[in-house]
């Protein structure tokens, strides 16, 4: 049994689909069918039926599944780690976050491990959730701290961490209309968009409602960004409470919009967890985002 045939089945027991299977593993399909046939010989029986256009796992499939892939993953993680020991990075947290969480929620958990892995390597990488998904998924990052993915993925492990509003953002030194109410969508004023804040379909929804198109809106890809020109009076923000927490700004509920965002931490199931990547997940399973539910 070769590795390869272990990496080709399990991207089509994802996919159920022998041309997007071969696609995803960079192969022809005529070489991904061949792989399967030697794998379902050295096996004794199918794994695989194509019935017309659709194609199911078979008993033998079905139950060979995990075994494979818990195979396949400890390759990868075995290849991972004499790589990193030989580059000297045999000690690393890769993590993916998303671009409106804001790293100091993090600080105390990773201060925390490298007390304890003091000669541990932090690799921290920025994502859209489809993007941070991927890096899961690939093995580029050991967890991902996010907003909810919209692909399913039965492998993925999620523990929630808190639940948050979103507020309007404007400058302390505004002045306020007699008229104007905090819980009330600003009449006038052209909002301000962070691009990485993942909405759904029934976000997008909700602001179509109450009057807002975010196609219409100013769209930055920096907090900073953001924070400046909503200062500069250039628009509202609107954006996650715990996010941008200055001085300089307030954030006002607003009652006419009810978004919200669970931030969560993901991993892979079955996946190995480094001693390092193991630490920081538990510290941050059992640490206190209470605080964060101020608006939820």
């Amino acid at each position: 049994m070769e590795m390869q045939q272990v990496r080709y089945y399990v991207a089509l027991a994802e996919t159920l689909n022998f041309t997007r299977a071969a696609e995803q593993c960079n192969v022809s399909q005529p070489a991904l069918t061949r792989a399967i046939q030697m794998l379902e010989y050295e096996l004794g029986g199918p794994l695989i039926r194509r019935e017309g256009r659709h194609s199911h796992l078979t008993e033998l499939g079905q139950k060979m599944l995990p075994l494979l892939r818990q195979c396949y993953d400890s390759a990868i993680s075995a290849k991972t780690l004499a790589t990193n020991i030989k580059k000297g990075e045999d000690c690393c947290l890769s993590l993916g976050i998303a671009h409106t969480l804001d790293v100091a929620l993090l600080i105390e958990p990773l201060s925390e491990v490298f007390r304890r892995f003091p000669d541990m390597q932090l690799k921290l990488r920025r994502g859209r959730a489809e993007e941070i998904f991927e890096m899961l998924k690939s093995g580029e990052i050991e967890l991902a701290i996010c907003g909810p993915f919209r692909e399913q993925w039965d492998r993925l492990d999620a523990f929630p961490m808190f639940t948050e509003a979103f507020d309007l953002l404007v400058s302390t030194d505004r002045e306020r209309a007699s008229d104007e109410n905090s819980e009330d969508l600003p009449s006038g004023e052209r909002f301000l968009f962070h691009r990485g804040v993942d909405t759904g379909e029934e976000d997008e929804c909700q602001l179509a409602e109450a009057g807002i198109d975010p196609a219409k809106a100013h769209q930055v890809d920096s907090a900073r960004d953001l924070e400046a020109l909503v200062l500069a009076r250039i628009g509202v923000g609107l954006a996650p409470s715990s996010m941008i927490q200055s001085a300089a700004l307030q954030h006002l509920p607003c009652s006419k919009l009810n978004l919200k965002r669970t931030i969560a931490i993901y991993a892979v199931a079955g996946r190995r967890r480094p001693a390092e990547v193991a630490a920081f997940l538990a510290l941050m399973r059992c640490a206190d985002w209470s605080a964060l539910e101020r608006a939820a």
